[in-house]
């Protein structure tokens, strides 16, 4: 497939790009707005859903590194959750790469409500606690390969499940569940991403263009994350932009 974009294509994909790098890293729901603009410069939904896994990988690798050299790791545990969800992620991949269009459409725009939905939801307050291996079990090691294979179909608000199973269930505070969060959305894109370019659902260099607005947002949001105790203003600035693509997409 040739695709190319105008100057203010890439502006405005490397605008948007930035924004959604802010939210994953600190909240959830980049994938909601990065998505949907790539359909929107005319994409067909599996390519920039592959696609967009270019910026996933990047951001993510960005959050990390940013992460590890301010000493901000679980390195022990991030990859025993890790292993599950690449498991999960394999699967929801190939998934993703076979169904019609029409169906994933629909598929996203459900997906976009729910996690909308899920967003507005009340977070408890917790006595949190660090995470240690000898807290995992067989209900959490499933839970991370359900993420896994979500995240490996469609990734759209991937974030918030992070937040019911390390926050609500593990009860790691709200920092640490981003950096382990970004680790395990790492490991999983990868096999993830090698599945959409073996089938030829990647375009690269638009990948690249959106992930130079991921990485930005990314590193701009590992310097506030450490330091917040809470981003109920990024929800709410996710919420009212996915309202608006919401309707965009359902008219489109």
């Amino acid at each position: 497939m040739t695709f190319s974009l105008t100057l203010w294509e890439m502006v405005a994909l490397v605008a948007i790009g930035g924004v959604a790098g802010f939210i994953n890293v600190l909240s959830a729901g980049g994938s909601m707005l990065t998505l949907p603009m790539l359909m929107f410069l005319g994409l067909p939904a599996q390519v920039a859903n592959g696609t967009n896994r270019v910026a996933i990988t990047l951001q993510s690798i960005t959050a990390v590194g940013s992460f590890f050299r301010a000493g901000h790791s679980n390195l022990a545990v991030s990859i025993r959750l890790a292993i599950p969800a690449v498991a999960g992620s394999l699967l929801g991949a190939w998934t993703a790469t076979w169904i019609p269009q029409a169906i994933f459409e629909g598929a996203l725009i459900a997906a976009m409500i729910g996690a909308s939905v899920f967003m507005l939801l009340p977070q408890p307050k917790l006595d949190t606690r660090p995470l240690t291996p000898n807290r995992l079990g067989v209900v959490e090691y499933l839970a991370l390969f359900l993420i896994g294979l979500y995240g490996g179909f469609i990734q759209v608000g991937v974030g918030a499940l992070f937040v019911v199973v390390l926050y609500r269930m593990l009860k790691i505070d709200l920092p640490q569940v981003n950096v382990i969060k970004v680790f395990i959305i790492l490991i999983y894109t990868l096999p993830a991403l090698a599945i959409f370019a073996f089938k030829g659902q990647v375009l690269w260099a638009t990948g690249l263009v959106l992930a130079l607005g991921n990485m930005a947002g990314a590193m701009v949001a590992v310097r506030v994350n450490m330091g917040r105790k809470g981003a109920q203003w990024i929800k709410w600035l996710t919420l009212v932009m996915v309202a608006a693509i919401l309707v965009r997409l359902i008219i489109y």
